[in-house]
């Protein structure tokens, strides 16, 4: 019987040459724990997370398109993650959790007229017989220009989204778990999203100009926080 969680998916396309070689590059160290570490850095950093460009068609949502555009956000980052853990034969699925994110951009407030983020995505790694949860999404240029403190992973523990960022404002709150998943469901959560956030997919349609990393470096400005 074939273990789920390092069999290629859809959307986690474990055996995809581009997935495969990234995994190859970056399978620094030595045993399961230090390679799904270095991996986990080569995700977090090597892709800017960017939540004005997502496309939810099969083919947007897959991990190897990660390495295609050069950007995602915390799903895809996830998938890309989970695919390359699985190239190495490194268990791996991905997890989701309904989020309130405290310090997301005017732009996305205005979009998504919440700031609780149904379906927000991480990935768990299987490490030495124990399920890790590790979070990639915000690259470490974003955590500082956001005044965001960064997401370390040693593979030990969970790597999960801090409360607060550096100054003491609140920053991630979880508030609910959906559960670990062998692919993305990607049904259920464009499902959902067409619910929960009816302008979402139209307005972020229509301004292909918006720059989320300019959104945040505006916004970090402490002159507006006087």
């Amino acid at each position: 019987m074939k273990d789920a969680t390092l069999t290629p998916t859809a959307l986690i396309d474990s055996e995809h040459p581009a997935v495969v070689a990234f995994a190859d590059r970056h399978s620094g160290g030595r045993g399961d724990r230090e390679r799904a570490v270095s991996l986990y850095y080569a995700v977090r950093d090597g892709f800017r997370y960017d939540p004005y460009r997502i496309d939810l068609s099969t083919e947007g949502m897959k991990a190897s398109t990660v390495l295609t555009v050069g950007y995602g956000w915390c799903v895809t980052k996830a998938a890309l993650l989970a695919a390359a853990c699985r190239a190495l034969r490194i268990p791996a699925r991905v997890g989701f959790a309904d989020v309130r994110n405290h310090l997301s951009t005017d732009r996305m407030r205005a979009v998504m007229q919440t700031d609780l983020f149904y379906w927000h995505g991480f990935t768990e790694i299987r490490i030495e017989g124990a399920w890790r949860k590790a979070t990639p999404a915000f690259n470490l240029a974003l955590c500082e220009r956001f005044g965001l403190l960064p997401l370390e992973f040693d593979g030990h523990g969970d790597s999960l989204y801090h409360p607060f960022d550096r100054q003491g404002r609140r920053h991630m709150e979880y508030v609910a778990l959906r559960g670990s998943y062998d692919d993305v469901p990607l049904a259920e959560m464009t499902a959902d999203f067409a619910r929960l956030y009816p302008l979402w997919q139209a307005q972020l349609a229509s301004m292909p100009g918006a720059d989320f990393l300019a959104d945040v470096t505006r916004e970090a400005d402490p002159q507006r926080h006087r």
